[in-house]
């Protein structure tokens, strides 16, 4: 069972904004995978993978790799040594943990805005396993207190299901994400769209929210927006399109490729639409994977990207490299880790830094 949610560390929420990925981060919050039932037969290749994604982050910011438990602690802290993966930048810190997605169940982290100190502050939403779908997940929904404790960060919970996978912003106020997951009755039944757009506005200092509609076939997460539409710059998107009339797929990334071209940002002004094809169809141990290259994050240094030995796999590093010229567009392969159903920007969550 999920822990009993209650408000605490009141903070005036006017005075923050959500931030941008693309904006630096202080540290990336990772999860080591340790749950065989995510990753029926791949747990082995999908750690080799992590262990890649590493590599990648610690030459341009801090990682911590959260541990379960103080044994699994030693043995990644062997795993990495001999993988000669040593960085003063990574950390090994031990938080139980249900499964690895911190993208869901990791903090939101928000920035001050205006005049005065900057200050970093954090969201506790409360996290119910993707409509409790999997369980347990009652360590997952208490990584968020933890790991502000941790770093000393302000941390207010919320009695309300939010996960990180579902949104994404530009950092000016302008937020995308899905009728299919944040309207989904196994997150917030009782709460009526207006009101589920009021506390966003408020908690996130959002100013214009973007709806689409459905996600990918195979999803879980019921359409987290970060497998189909990003924002790569302010008032800039990428978003995935099928070709195959036949794939279902299709039809819903049609309407949400409409949908974007109709939509403004928070300044009033349209969106530019940058559409990435979907790599060819890949079935896992659960069922369809949800693959998608859309599902980058964006690093101080790097931006990982998940590739599939795929036709695709070039075109969309392609795409990507003109809106981040000062980073290492790279890709990773994610044909074992995405058999759990997510893939690299699931597994990550950033703290942004104080500057």
């Amino acid at each position: 069972m999920s822990k009993l949610h209650t408000p605490s560390s009141r903070i005036d929420w006017s005075s923050y904004r959500f931030p941008a990925e693309w904006e630096k981060h202080e540290a990336t919050w990772l999860a080591w995978p340790h749950n065989a039932e995510t990753w029926p037969g791949l747990l082995e290749p999908v750690q080799e993978t992590y262990l890649e994604i590493i590599r990648n982050l610690i030459p341009g910011e801090k990682v911590f790799l959260l541990a379960k438990d103080c044994e699994s602690a030693e043995v990644i802290q062997q795993r990495l040594k001999k993988e000669k993966i040593q960085s003063e930048n990574l950390r090994v810190v031990t938080i139980p943990n249900d499964d690895a997605w911190l993208r869901d169940s990791g903090p939101i982290f928000m920035l001050r805005q205006g005049p005065g100190t900057p200050r970093r502050v954090a969201h506790d939403f409360i996290f119910n396993s993707w409509g409790r779908k999997y369980g347990p997940w009652d360590h997952d929904d208490a990584i968020p207190v933890a790991a502000c404790r941790m770093t000393d960060t302000p941390c207010e919970t919320h009695d309300f299901v939010l996960e990180g996978g579902s949104i994404d912003t530009d950092g000016q106020g302008t937020l995308l994400t899905t009728e299919q997951c944040l309207l989904n009755p196994n997150r917030n039944p009782s709460l009526t769209k207006g009101v589920i757009e009021e506390r966003l506005r408020q908690w996130l200092g959002i100013r214009q929210i973007v709806w689409l509609g459905d996600g990918l076939e195979g999803d879980d997460t019921d359409g987290h927006v970060d497998d189909v539409t990003r924002f790569v710059a302010p008032g800039v998107v990428v978003t995935v399109v099928e070709a195959d009339t036949a794939d279902a797929n299709h039809a819903p990334l049609a309407d949400n490729l409409q949908r974007l071209r109709h939509a403004k940002d928070a300044r009033g002004k349209p969106i530019q639409v940058i559409e990435l094809p979907m790599p060819p169809r890949s079935d896992g141990p659960h069922h369809r994977n949800p693959a998608s290259h859309a599902n980058f994050y964006i690093g101080n240094s790097a931006v990982l990207v998940p590739v599939f030995d795929s036709p695709t796999d070039q075109t969309i590093l392609e795409t990507l490299r003109p809106y981040f010229p000062d980073r290492n567009v790279v890709g990773i392969d994610c044909r074992a880790l995405v058999g759990g159903l997510g893939a690299i920007h699931c597994i990550t969550q950033q703290m942004p830094a104080i500057v």
